[in-house]
């Protein structure tokens, strides 16, 4: 081989060496930029589903909402503001027993079990009107511990849309030791409970608008609006029992009376003060 020959081979090795190096570059330059257009992508996607988890951890939650609502559709045998003033019983009645409750209260379920029943007497009999307020305390805020609290006063919105009676009646029903739950179950948070404890009303079984109502939510945002009626009132526990401002207290204490000889002894001293 000449001379000759052997330097133009070496060029051309030298050639192809450096076309193999230029295509070499050229793909490492490429798979840069995808490396690198994947790392932002993927930055962007982990920062897009932060930014989504925090917009679903700070939207406000269905009870919450409520609470804001301007369109207030109050049940039926209601008065006031937000129709937050319900009132059972005979308009000639002079005295006006107010009672406070929470529908998950245990304490408050002993109390309807031992005294509703004569609470029911007199009303009928005319010796007093009473004045319900509703409470949702044992929810907890933000719904921490439950929603059967709002669940059940919206419902029993829904049976006083009914009428007054039904309300009575399934407020009963929802305190029963039959249906009422521990405090820890949250059971008044699922409609179909609600619709259940319903069905041992005559007046709420098969009512399909009363069904409608409980499923619906009808009467959530007013049942938030019943709760801030009782958040300004002052009281602090349930239930808790008034009459011309004062608070009815068993004999030697400052609770509630929680048996029908108590209730009568302190409402006998309520009715003539």
């Amino acid at each position: 081989m000449s001379a000759r020959n052997s330097q133009a081979n070496k060029a051309a090795a030298r050639e192809r060496l450096r076309q193999e190096r230029e295509r070499q570059a050229k793909k490492d330059k490429v798979r840069r930029q995808l490396v690198v257009v994947g790392t932002v992508v993927g930055v962007l996607a982990v920062a897009g589903g932060i930014g989504y988890a925090v917009m679903q951890a700070n939207k406000p939650t269905h009870w919450e909402s409520m609470k804001s609502e301007k369109s207030i559709l109050a049940p039926k045998n209601t008065e006031g503001e937000n129709g937050t003033t319900v009132v059972i019983g005979k308009p000639s009645a002079k005295k006006t027993l107010e009672l406070y409750e929470d529908s998950r209260c245990p304490v408050c379920a002993t109390f309807e079990q031992q005294v509703g029943e004569t609470i029911k007497k007199d009303v009928e009999a005319g010796k007093y009107k009473v004045k319900y307020v509703g409470a949702t305390f044992i929810d907890g805020d933000k719904s921490i511990n439950g929603e059967g609290s709002k669940n059940a006063l919206s419902a029993l919105g829904a049976a006083l849309n009914v009428s007054p009676e039904a309300f009575s009646a399934y407020k009963t029903a929802l305190y029963s030791a039959k249906f009422h739950p521990q405090e820890t179950d949250d059971k008044f948070a699922k409609d179909a409970y609600l619709l259940e404890v319903a069905d041992s009303v005559p007046a709420l079984k098969g009512n399909a608008e009363f069904k409608k109502n409980v499923e619906d939510g009808a009467f959530d945002a007013w049942a938030m609006k019943m709760t801030d009626a009782f958040n300004k009132s002052g009281v602090s526990a349930t239930p808790t029992l008034k009459m011309d401002g004062k608070k009815i207290v068993a004999e030697g204490a400052e609770t509630a009376p929680m048996t029908a000889e108590q209730f009568n002894a302190a409402m006998e001293k309520a009715l003539k003060g």
